[in-house]
């Protein structure tokens, strides 16, 4: 890069000064990543930034973590900047990771961030020891709890101080006061009344909000190590594949989307071949267990279904059957999965299978 070009990034772009912070510290920036000591629990935040915008964060060292500097004080540092005091100082964004953190932000908007982010702005898993309480946990899931409650960074948060996300509540069973027997059971096979209900009412009919938590969600969860945010995540994955009608029918585009969303989370997540700026692998994290790659995950029980509908559809928008077969063999050749098709008769399911339909059984 010409120094006449690196100049106008520089004067035109984004920084981030960080002011007293201890040798070794994990610091992050979207993908990237420099130092830092792998046994400490990541804080994280979003931030919204302005062409030529300079935030200026300060370490306490009492609270072990990054605080705002009052306006005039960071107006102050922000002049010191632009004037190019510390240029020195500063570490480079490499733009050549730039395309990854454009495929995984894409949907998150201002409007994202401000609706979903906790009071403060800061993501940690060191306040969500109690978050899993009743939740229905896969074998991954209580592994992940029970790392989490033996970790040192571990603290218990009383209700009424827990700075939790601001997530959109899907419900993994469909209830409905005065619906029953057969119509209650088709509410739970096919999740489309429940997508549309759902983008409607906490998503103003945008089927960008959508799409925006669940990338905000993924990145909370895979470089935040948020585990709330994994179940989020979950959740959503779990509604788009659950159903049947809206992607064959009244929401082929969104779902089109859906499958670039998650085709794109998948393939940066599970990039092990290549290293970081941290050096490390690609996709590793304190997160990714083993058993999110075996056959026995959600993801696998969900997708079979999901693609087998859409593959063996007699009409079919042609995005969507683009990207679905681009996604079966991202996760075919990437993790040696098999999707050969089996009936709930053959035996797929069994009783105790989270993944299966719910039916309601009728008395004779």
């Amino acid at each position: 890069m010409d120094a006449e070009t690196a100049l106008g990034f520089v004067k035109h772009g984004f920084t981030l000064l960080l002011l007293d912070v201890p040798q070794n510290t994990l610091v992050g920036i979207d993908t990237q990543c420099r130092e830092g000591n792998e046994f400490s629990p990541v804080i994280g935040f979003f931030v919204d930034a302005s062409p030529s915008e300079v935030i200026v964060h300060k370490w306490d060292q009492q609270e072990e973590r990054l605080v705002k500097l009052s306006e005039d004080e960071e107006e102050r540092y922000a002049q010191a900047v632009k004037s190019l005091e510390f240029d020195r100082q500063l570490g480079p964004y490499a733009l050549s990771q730039y395309g990854d953190w454009k495929r995984l932000s894409n949907y998150i908007t201002k409007s994202t961030i401000e609706r979903i982010e906790p009071i403060g702005g800061e993501i940690t898993v060191a306040c969500e020891s109690n978050i899993f309480g009743n939740i229905p946990k896969t074998s991954m899931e209580q592994a992940l709890a029970e790392q989490l409650r033996n970790s040192k960074f571990s603290r218990s948060v009383d209700e009424s101080q827990r700075r939790g996300c601001y997530y959109t509540p899907v419900p993994r069973v469909i209830k409905q006061k005065g619906i029953h027997g057969q119509e209650l059971t088709c509410l739970n096979l096919d999740k489309t009344k429940l997508l549309e209900s759902i983008i409607v009412k906490d998503y103003g009919g945008s089927e960008d909000f959508i799409l925006g938590e669940l990338q905000f969600a993924f990145i909370a969860f895979l470089m935040g190590q948020s585990l709330e945010a994994f179940l989020q995540w979950k959740s959503l994955v779990s509604l788009f594949l659950g159903c049947t009608e809206a992607p064959l029918h009244t929401r082929s585009q969104l779902f089109s989307k859906f499958l670039k969303v998650i085709y794109y989370q998948m393939k940066y997540g599970f990039q092990k071949q290549h290293t970081d700026t941290c050096g490390a692998e690609k996709g590793t994290s304190a997160l990714l267990d083993e058993s999110w790659l075996s056959a026995d995950s959600f993801l696998h029980h969900l997708c079979k279904d999901f693609f087998s509908l859409v593959l063996e559809a007699q009409v079919i928008n042609g995005d969507l059957l683009s990207w679905t077969r681009k996604f079966k063999e991202l996760l075919e050749d990437t993790l040696g999965w098999n999707f050969q098709q089996k009936s709930v008769v053959d035996g797929t399911y069994w009783e105790d299978d989270e993944y299966a339909p719910v039916v309601e059984m009728l008395d004779n």
